[in-house]
């Protein structure tokens, strides 16, 4: 007896290679219903695999060239303000878009303007740092940085916009001649205020600027709806911004962002600080997905509960209803491989195989119990499939036959 792998040898001819697509193994079953079987268990988890690799791909890609970030010079949205940093890119102006405090000392000097725009994610330590800018600033739609930089008190607003005529002697303002604004805020003794609104005095007013010692300039522009997409083209506002921001050839386009690390000492530092700002979003998603997939695959605990059956079905009646849907769907493949490993787990039982005996084992035993060729118990046992119902009664006929002559040893 000798074999090559993938092929089992019994006497001098070959059996059918195992796994081959047609072949019928001896529960009932084919490749290709084993590999479907398999596809149908593990398309579920595959799936899950998929969109968790999906997720921490897109995780993994670099930021867009555009963002929703209000005021940010990358954000087309009508709260961006991508329009006013193209046109300062047009008059030869450098923008440098940061949301980091240690970017923006870095990058001030002589001839930088320094932007910040809103205050809502400064804190006492990046304020403090701006307090130490040495070049010109420009402050935008932040009342609290106006109010401890240089004094500029009382940022309010108004219901609705209106158009606002100058009123002051700043060159700036007036090239403008008029705004559309909400916002007013008060200036102090050394500064002017330009664009005052309905109800506001000669000290207030949507632009305010001030010249401290040394020639370094500070403008506050009070209302920031004047630098975005939807409102720089109404009245003056394109005007009254491009020469605010474009007073130098550089610019420091800072918005404070609340995940921000300056000032933070060692004790302070959390896990979550250190993690980009999609890590929370990604863990929550993760979790979900966690959560959904425990409770689909999750099994219930408890007793088992038996239910009485409406009809008591005998095992006779079974075994005709199998066969008759057998031969209603013309699977002769699949009912002969149930009388072929029927009949040879009797016949290994009968001559004292294990159960998980190969068919090797099993042919060469019963050739010797029954007296038949190797080649014919092979071929009765692990032949090809019959192809209609004559060939299939052939083979209960045979098998019947063969199981015979080995019980009677």
């Amino acid at each position: 007896m000798s074999g090559a792998p993938g092929s089992t040898t019994v006497g001098d001819a070959p059996a059918h290679p195992v796994g081959e697509p047609g072949f019928v193994i001896g529960d009932g079953t084919t490749a290709r219903t084993r590999a479907r079987s398999r596809w149908r268990r593990a398309r579920a988890p595959l799936a899950i695999l998929g969109t968790l690799a999906l997720v921490g791909l897109l995780a993994a890609l670099p930021e867009p060239r555009t963002s929703q970030v209000p005021l940010a010079p990358d954000n087309a949205q009508p709260l961006g303000a991508r329009a006013l940093a193209q046109i300062l890119d047009d008059h030869g102006v450098r923008v440098q878009y940061t949301r980091r405090m240690a970017d923006v000392l870095a990058s001030d000097g002589p001839g930088v303007t320094v932007a910040v725009l809103g205050d809502s994610g400064l804190t006492d330590e990046t304020m403090q740092a701006l307090e130490d800018v040495g070049g010109d600033l420009v402050v935008v739609g932040a009342p609290w940085a106006a109010s401890t930089l240089v004094q500029v008190q009382d940022a309010y607003s108004f219901g609705e916009p209106t158009t606002r005529d100058a009123r002051c002697r700043d060159t700036r303002a007036a090239a403008a001649g008029t705004v559309r604004a909400t916002a007013s805020a008060r200036a102090p003794s050394n500064g002017v205020a330009c664009f005052p609104g309905p109800d506001d005095d000669v000290r207030a007013g949507a632009y305010v600027s001030i010249t401290l010692a040394g020639g370094r300039h500070v403008d506050v522009l009070a209302d920031a709806a004047m630098v975005t997409n939807s409102g720089l083209a109404a009245e003056g506002n394109a005007s009254l911004a491009l020469s605010t921001f474009g007073r130098n050839p550089d610019v420091v386009w800072y918005v404070p962002a609340m995940d921000d690390p300056y000032g933070r000492t060692a004790d302070d530092e959390q896990l979550g600080s250190t993690m980009p700002p999609w890590t929370g979003p990604l863990m929550l998603q993760l979790l979900l997905v966690a959560v959904v997939a425990a409770v689909w695959r999750g099994r219930r605990t408890g007793p088992l509960v038996t239910e009485r059956l409406p009809v008591v079905v005998r095992g006779g009646e079974t075994t005709r209803g199998r066969g008759r849907l057998y031969r209603h769907g013309r699977a002769h493949g699949h009912a002969a491989a149930a009388l072929r490993a029927a009949a040879a787990a009797r016949c290994a039982a009968r001559l004292g195989l294990p159960r998980s005996a190969a068919a090797p084992a099993v042919i060469e035993a019963v050739a010797r119990a029954s007296g038949r060729p190797g080649t014919a118990v092979e071929q009765l046992l692990y032949g090809p499939p019959p192809t209609d119902d004559a060939g299939l009664a052939r083979l209960a006929r045979d098998l019947d036959h063969l199981e015979s002559e080995v019980h009677r040893t």
